[in-house]
């Protein structure tokens, strides 16, 4: 192939979901509201964490570190998504669909390190408890949260530069909803094996490494709980897992099934969808999840709502 069909484009086109006029504007109202709901939780679970002292625990302090990146993972897709619902041109500049696959990429490794993290921490809580404080010390907390953002962020610039190093020759059309990774790729008009090579190697270190050490990490957590003699004591074991665990299932089963499966398996739409429930649904879930199935933070909501009203009782009067 000649150097004067690999060509850098200035500009992409997101097809997008739809191209009916009312179906986006639907789609608009439906997924603002999402959004908005999003924000409003996981700001609020950071709230709450933060004014709350018995939230101030190494289990509190990742989900934390859970909340701010569904926070940012929403934002680096839904604001563009939204505003080409209802643009006529869904036009995206080079720098800015870098900028979204940077930015989504590195958020998404972080996540799948830090319920990795999340998990260890929950082992420590049920199989050595009395060391547990000694153990989640808060340096340690720190750098394991801190190495969840390093690694995730390293791994997006590698992925990105190597992605965006592809010609695109004059293919500016991206069938997905954002300038996600498999879709940019396929615009490339060169062999793009080692770049598949690339996402493989990836997809093993920050998706299965961590689901395999999460997994391990419950095997111990139910070989210990299955041996608690007191059926009050296995309850209180299982409720302090079963929130992390279903997240767990929750991310890692879309981010398994999307990259480490064969990519012809997969339908455009699939792919699309995919996308739309880890970068909406799940930010929106993952609060809701520790929030209805966790005492704790049913109990924070409970006192907090409660000095809120006493507030607003006395500033009536």
């Amino acid at each position: 192939m000649g150097t004067d069909n690999q060509t850098w484009v200035s500009d992409f086109i997101l097809l997008g979901l739809s191209s009916d006029w009312d179906a986006q504007v639907s789609l608009f109202v439906l997924f603002l509201v999402m959004y908005m709901v999003t924000m409003l939780e996981n700001c609020l679970i950071v709230l709450l964490i933060r004014l709350d002292n018995r939230l101030h625990t190494p289990m509190y302090f990742f989900l934390t570190n859970l909340s701010l990146v569904d926070v940012s993972y929403a934002t680096s897709i839904v604001p563009q998504l939204l505003a080409h619902f209802l643009a006529e041109h869904k036009a995206i500049s080079l720098q800015s669909c870098a900028a979204q696959l940077f930015f989504s990429l590195a958020l998404g490794g972080i996540e799948f390190v830090l319920l990795a993290v999340m998990a260890y921490d929950r082992y420590v809580a049920v199989c050595d408890p009395l060391r547990y404080s000694v153990i989640m010390h808060g340096v340690l907390c720190a750098k394991l949260a801190i190495t969840s953002w390093v690694s995730g962020f390293i791994n997006s610039l590698v992925q990105t530069a190597i992605t965006f190093h592809l010609p695109m020759c004059t293919n500016k059309f991206i069938d997905h909803i954002s300038c996600e990774l498999l879709a940019v790729i396929r615009l490339a008009c060169v062999d793009t094996s080692s770049n598949e090579a690339a996402i493989m190697v990836s997809s093993i270190v920050f998706l299965m490494t961590p689901f395999c050490l999460v997994l391990l990490s419950y095997i111990w957590i139910i070989s210990t709980i299955v041996k608690i003699q007191s059926t009050e004591g296995r309850k209180k074991a299982f409720h302090t897992c079963a929130s992390h665990l279903t997240v767990v299932a929750l991310c890692y089963g879309l981010a398994i099934f999307t990259y480490i499966q064969p990519h012809s398996s997969l339908s455009v739409l699939q792919e699309k969808l995919f996308s739309l429930f880890y970068a909406i649904l799940t930010p929106m879930l993952n609060p809701m999840i520790y929030s209805l199935r966790n005492k704790e933070v049913k109990g924070a909501w409970q006192k907090l709502l409660w000095k809120f009203s006493g507030l607003a009782s006395k500033l009536a009067t």
